[in-house]
Formats: C-alpha cells, sequence, structure tokens
C-alpha cells in the first residue's frame, strides 16, 4: 500500500484551512498554491511581483525536497497574478528556476490574492521525472 506523506511549511492558512503545502503519494508530488508567505505569515519578496515569485519558488524547493523530490521532478506549474502588469516579471523568475527542465506552465490573472499577495504558484512533480 503507497503511504501518503504530508509536508508543512507552517503557515498559518494550512492548519485554519486544513490543507498541506505538499503532499506526495507514490511518485506524484502535488504542491498547493504558494505565496510568499514565511512561517509567521510575513509578506516576503517585498511589493515585487519578481521579489515575491522568487521567494515562492524558494519555499517550494523545500517543500519538494521534504517529499524526496527536486525541482527538476516538476512536470506543471500554474502561476496566479494579481495584476497582469507583472506577468513578465514572474515569468522571469519563473525561467530562471525552470530554464532548462522546461515544465507545462499556465499564468492566468485573478481577481485577487489575500494581503498583498502578487503571486500564487502551484507544481506538480513526478519523482524520478528528472532527466540529465
Amino acid at each position: 500500500m503507497t503511504e501518503r506523506q504530508l509536508v508543512s511549511s507552517g503557515t498559518p492558512w494550512e492548519a485554519l484551512a486544513g490543507f498541506s503545502r505538499a503532499v506526495r503519494f507514490g511518485d506524484h508530488v502535488w504542491v498547493s498554491g504558494t505565496t510568499a508567505s514565511d512561517a509567521s505569515g510575513s509578506l516576503q519578496g517585498g511589493e515585487s511581483a519578481y521579489g515575491q515569485a522568487r521567494y515562492v519558488f524558494e519555499k517550494i524547493d523545500r517543500a519538494l525536497t521534504e517529499a524526496g523530490a527536486s525541482l527538476r521532478d516538476v512536470v506543471r506549474t500554474r502561476v496566479f497574478v494579481a495584476r497582469l502588469e507583472d506577468w513578465r516579471e514572474v515569468a522571469r523568475a519563473h525561467g530562471e528556476v525552470f530554464g532548462d527542465i522546461r515544465p507545462a506552465n499556465t499564468l492566468v490573472q485573478v481577481a485577487g490574492l489575500i494581503e498583498g499577495r502578487l503571486v500564487e504558484i502551484e507544481a506538480d512533480a513526478v519523482v524520478g521525472s528528472a532527466t540529465g
């Protein structure tokens, strides 16, 4: 029987809303929508969509590592931006992280994100899918 592994980043919303930062089941890891919030819930990356996105990717990397995966195992990302004009900066951060990995990707504008967050990112990984 395959066990379900739950990963937490410790943000207050995980316990409040009853979700995990990431869930691993078998070789698959799903990383929840992740914002630039640290464990205390404070915003990181300032008012820059690029800075927030870079923090988000670091947070996703930590969750994947805890689940026994890596950024190289990511096969799909979904990016949500609060302001469409930020898409280039967020895409630049995505390219810096995934430029040679090239997961499938979607970027959409949403009506809004919580408390000054400009970007939220999800990632799906398949452990062992990394190439090279």
